[in-house]
């Protein structure tokens, strides 16, 4: 039986989204696959083990998602397009990408969208690295640009972050001579720390003195969540210097991490180099009316950063209380050192129906804690509470 995109609308409604696909297809993305099928050494059950054993009612702290899921408006959008889904995207993601320019004052040869900031990050690692031009990121960071550089071939040169979970900016500047990419993400994932835009405009002239051609890749997944007023975006730089990408995704504030959006912006020359990696149709016809939507909802930005920042500091004051303080987080997740083989509360923890990030070394006492509903970190610090004091 085939069905109208009006007659979808009006059999399943707007409240009827999650029950069709889920609010993981909406809400989630690869890396909450990746941390919950994570199979550590001690025996840890995959995923599809765990939701059985917390009997389906598991807290995902996880893969750093928006726990709200998308707007309204996007969701409206979303339904609306349905109708479009037997068409290839083409002409839904050019708008896409005119409303993305519009956001930026950016003309639309210097935005290249992706599916999530998965592909962008794949587009610029194979764009500039090679065997003889490697990769310079943080120790830890975000993984995928490692992980695409080893299939091309590159070195991976990882920095350690300094001793207050920084990334060492002067340590990566120094090894970035020759080097084909250098990945800065900031706030930087997985330790929520964050440089101000004085720090990454030095050390962008740094990079770009000593290494002419190195492109500088700034990673801001979590910009819409920094209170740091030393930061500001490195839009305007990439804009204003060659060899410099800003990546940004519809996976955090907006919620969208399982519909998979992402952009980078730069400079047309840079941007051209990236686009042609992209993969053709990579971004559906679905996300794309909803993120142009979700860009013209103003009441996003502030609702969402004040619930973020409500459930986040209620964890980490939580966990301070019991012994166990955390450096301040810029994003919506928070870095915890439990002083213990991160791996063994990890299990512990989804024992009891809890699920957290993955093990990041060489960090391997740390936590990395997801932030979601204030109802979900209430239960999630008790669940905490039990398992730190049982050793």
């Amino acid at each position: 039986m085939s069905i109208s995109r009006r007659g979808f609308v009006r059999v399943v409604g707007l409240a009827g989204v999650a029950s069709v696909w889920g609010a993981e297809v909406l809400a989630r993305g690869r890396e909450g696959a990746t941390a919950e099928r994570w199979a550590f050494s001690g025996g840890l059950a995959p995923f599809p083990a765990l939701a059985e054993a917390a009997g389906g009612r598991e807290i995902r702290l996880s893969s750093n998602e928006n726990p709200v899921g998308p707007p309204k408006v996007a969701l409206e959008a979303l339904l609306a397009a349905v109708g479009d889904a037997p068409r290839y995207p083409s002409a839904s993601v050019q708008r896409l990408i005119e409303r993305i320019a519009a956001h930026h004052g950016v003309s639309v040869e210097s935005i290249v969208p992706g599916s999530g900031s998965g592909e962008i990050l794949r587009m610029a690692v194979y764009a500039c690295t090679s065997p003889t031009r490697p990769l310079v990121t943080g120790a830890p960071s975000f993984e995928d640009p490692a992980r695409y550089a080893e299939v091309a071939g590159a070195q991976v040169i990882a920095v350690p972050l300094t001793k207050d979970l920084h990334l060492d900016l002067a340590g990566m500047a120094q090894r970035a001579t020759g080097a084909g990419l250098v990945f800065l993400c900031n706030p930087n994932n997985p330790t929520g720390t964050v440089h101000g835009s004085a720090a990454v405009a030095d050390f962008v002239e740094r990079v770009q003195r000593v290494s002419p051609d190195t492109t500088v890749l700034i990673d801001e997944a979590y910009h819409h969540y920094v209170e740091d007023p030393a930061y500001a975006t490195a839009v305007p730089l990439a804009l204003q210097r060659r060899n410099v990408v800003v990546t940004r995704t519809f996976s955090k504030l907006y919620g969208m991490a399982g519909l998979r959006l992402g952009y980078a912006i730069g400079r047309q020359e840079t941007i051209a180099a990236l686009r042609r990696h992209r993969l053709a149709n990579s971004v559906n016809a679905l996300v794309a009316p909803a993120a142009v939507a979700a860009l013209g909802d103003e009441r996003l930005l502030p609702v969402e950063r004040a619930r973020n920042h409500e459930a986040r500091e209620f964890t980490r004051e939580a966990l301070a209380r019991i012994g166990y303080p955390s450096i301040g987080s810029e994003a919506n997740f928070i870095m915890v050192d439990i002083r213990r083989d991160v791996r063994e509360f990890h299990k512990a923890c989804a024992g009891r129906g809890v699920l957290i990030g993955r093990p990041f070394p060489p960090l391997m006492t740390h936590a990395r804690i997801s932030i979601g509903t204030m109802q979900e970190m209430g239960a999630a610090v008790e669940v905490f509470k039990t398992i730190l004091a049982s050793s």
